[in-house]
């Protein structure tokens, strides 16, 4: 697999090898030795799957206490993923890293603990994969505004006007959420 570092620390995209040919295709989305080899010794708890229209932004979600380490990919559509940094003292706190996931391109994307999550669906019937190292705990789950201008994420649509969540839409500023210390 290549793993591509992004402008944050911590946050990757990563590229499968996917072996094609006139049947389709195969390729590991998870192999434990492989990516403890890489540098990612994870344990993984939890499987999710989403499925959304074009249009829909899920997000920015996190959790804390207990916040959960994320890795997504598409397997059917399109979209513009986004983790935004939470950590107290970091840095990068507060500022965004995103890559678009597509079925086709296959990628992954790495969102460590510590870091909101969300995405925008560029494509009709996209289907969500992540696997979390932590499960979720409704009573710790907060989300940061996906408008915030504090952290001014560059959504690649014109004059977006998503469709959310009621939860979403009431989405804190940065300087409201509990951040990671």
């Amino acid at each position: 697999m290549n793993i591509i570092e992004t402008d944050i620390e911590g946050v990757l995209i990563i590229e499968p090898r996917v072996f094609g040919d006139e049947r389709g295709f195969f390729m590991e989305t998870w192999n434990e030795g492989a990516f403890k080899e890489a540098g990612l010794d994870l344990t993984f708890v939890q499987d999710n799957h989403s499925r959304s229209q074009k249009g829909v932004l899920r997000g920015l979600h996190f959790q804390n206490p207990g916040p959960q380490g994320k890795l997504v990919r598409v397997t059917n559509g399109a979209v513009f993923d986004v983790a935004v940094d939470l950590r107290e003292g970091s840095p990068t706190f507060g500022k965004w890293a995103g890559v678009e996931l597509t079925a086709e391109n296959k990628r992954m994307f790495w969102v460590p603990e510590g870091f909101a999550h969300g995405f925008l669906t560029l494509a009709d019937d996209t289907d969500f994969l992540y696997k979390c190292t932590a499960p979720y705990a409704p009573g710790s789950e907060h989300t940061l505004a996906w408008n915030d201008p504090g952290v001014g994420i560059d959504w690649p649509v014109a004059n977006l006007d998503p469709i959310i969540s009621e939860k979403d839409a009431k989405g804190l500023s940065l300087s409201d959420v509990p951040v990671f210390s």
